[in-house]
Parts: C-alpha cells; sequence; structure tokens
C-alpha cells in the first residue's frame, strides 16, 4: 500500500513560482513511476508532468518550459516546481503512483491570480 501527502499549493500571482511536493509512504516508491495531473472546476483531470523509476519526464505542452518535475528516491518524494504561473494554471494537482496498481493523493489546490 502507499500513500501519497501532496503540499505545497497555495494562492500567487501571475508570474509567480510555486514548488509542489508528494511524499509517498512505503518502501516501493523507487519502483513507482510518479506524475502530476490537475484538475480545474468543470474540466477532466490531465497530465501535467510524469517521471518514469529511471528519471524519463513527460510534460504537457502547455507546461513546458515552465514547470520541472523531479524525484528523490531517498526522500520517497517527487516535486514540481511551477514557474511563470498563469491563471488558466489555477486548478486541483493531484500525486499519482503507479506501478502494477495506482494510487492518488488527496490533491492540493493552486490558485494562480491575475
Amino acid at each position: 500500500q502507499v500513500q501519497l501527502v501532496e503540499s505545497g499549493g497555495g494562492v500567487v500571482q501571475a508570474g509567480g513560482s510555486l514548488k509542489l511536493s508528494c511524499a509517498a509512504s512505503g518502501s516501493i516508491f523507487s519502483r513507482n513511476a510518479m506524475g502530476w495531473y490537475r484538475q480545474a472546476p468543470g474540466k477532466q483531470r490531465e497530465l501535467v508532468a510524469s517521471i518514469s523509476t529511471g528519471g524519463t519526464t513527460i510534460y504537457a505542452d502547455s507546461v513546458k518550459g515552465r514547470f520541472t518535475i523531479s524525484r528523490d528516491n531517498t526522500k520517497n518524494t517527487v516535486y514540481l516546481q511551477m514557474n511563470s504561473l498563469k491563471p488558466e494554471d489555477t486548478a486541483v494537482y493531484y500525486c499519482k503512483a503507479w506501478s502494477v496498481r495506482v494510487y492518488w493523493g488527496q490533491g492540493t489546490q493552486v490558485t494562480v491570480s491575475s
């Protein structure tokens, strides 16, 4: 069983930065691919960025060049550094872990004001 706890969300002005963290319990963190998803009101949940066990990253086109995903297997934590934030980045951000099973965090709210 893997439990995921996100933190780092908040309110920021457009152009600002936030860094999200997702701490995972359990000893299998290093064997799970990790990702950040987001869901804005009235919209479907979408992939923001993912990172494989080997460190390969994938980004949504809308965040390329602005967001960076990273992982620290010694701390069982995945991060999302978000720079140059835009109002359209406003959403609840969820952490996801997957290998054989899929696990989700509870989400953290990010609000970007114009």
